[in-house]
């Protein structure tokens, strides 16, 4: 593997933790929420022989800063605010899951810095469905299983409720040990992050990237239904669906996954 450039961007008034390696077009990877930028293991060094691959933990998760309750900021800002620091012009903007609302809106607000939009376990801020608000409703008992037994009951109630249908996958597993280290910080705070208005879901159609969309057989409800939606609507997008994987199905299928990014990459 080429040498990993790591440490923390001072951007935006917080402290991003970043890594990076390779050359050649730029990657930036996106974790999920309750995780941090081990999500991306196995495509980081991969995708790096033939790429700049930037993978970051979003602010409020992992190695980076808290926001500030009271002062506004948004993820999308901060990514471009990370891309300035670290002088990349323009890179695929590929996210899972809650990463993937992320680079929806920062495809949507900085078209020009985005090489195209690869949707992982597709999500977009404002989408509304009853799955969703089912699984909008299981994340609202979350503070209180916090505040009543911790940590890491209330990763195993996120997991035992929303990912039922892909327990055993090895997706599940390793991101419910990373969950184990999550610090639950928006869940037992007022966040103050800012999104688009209207909402991403509401904007779907002005996106004009060449768009990956990546699914799965067991990946959430919901999440299936935004694939659907944005193959619908998004003028230039392909959508694939993994068979035997959950909602981290770059996880549970990596050499395939990794192939299909490629792949994808190398056809525009």
């Amino acid at each position: 593997m080429s040498s990993v450039e790591s440490g923390y961007a001072e951007v935006n008034s917080t402290k991003l933790y970043y890594e990076m390696a390779g050359e050649g077009e730029s990657i930036v990877l996106i974790h999920g929420n309750g995780g941090d930028r081990r999500h991306w293991d196995d495509q980081f060094e991969p995708l790096s022989q033939n790429h700049r691959v930037l993978r970051y933990d979003v602010r409020g998760f992992g190695k980076s800063s808290m926001p500030v309750e009271g002062v506004p900021y948004s993820h999308h800002d901060d990514l471009k605010a990370l891309m300035d620091y670290l002088d990349i012009e323009k890179a695929h903007i590929c996210g899972l899951s809650m990463g993937c609302g992320i680079a929806v809106d920062f495809v949507l607000v900085y078209p020009e810095l985005s090489s195209s939009l690869i949707a992982v376990g597709p999500w977009a801020f404002g989408y509304d469905s009853p799955a969703g608000r089912a699984l909008n409703s299981v994340m609202s008992e979350v503070p209180n299983v916090l505040k009543e037994r911790g940590a890491k009951a209330a990763t195993d109630h996120l997991f035992d409720n929303i990912f039922a249908r892909a327990l055993d996958t090895e997706g599940a597993k390793r991101t419910r040990q990373i969950g184990y280290e999550y610090n639950f910080w928006s869940f037992s705070h007022k966040n103050p992050a800012v999104y688009l208005s209207p909402r991403a879901a509401q904007q779907l159609d002005r996106i004009s990237q060449p768009t990956l969309i990546v699914t799965a057989d067991k990946d959430l409800d919901v999440c299936k239904e935004i694939a659907d939606l944005m193959e619908q609507i998004i003028p230039n997008s392909t959508k694939t669906e993994f068979i035997g994987a959950g909602h981290v199905m770059n996880v549970d299928k990596p050499e395939e996954f990794n192939r299909l990014v490629l792949d994808f990459i190398e056809g525009l």
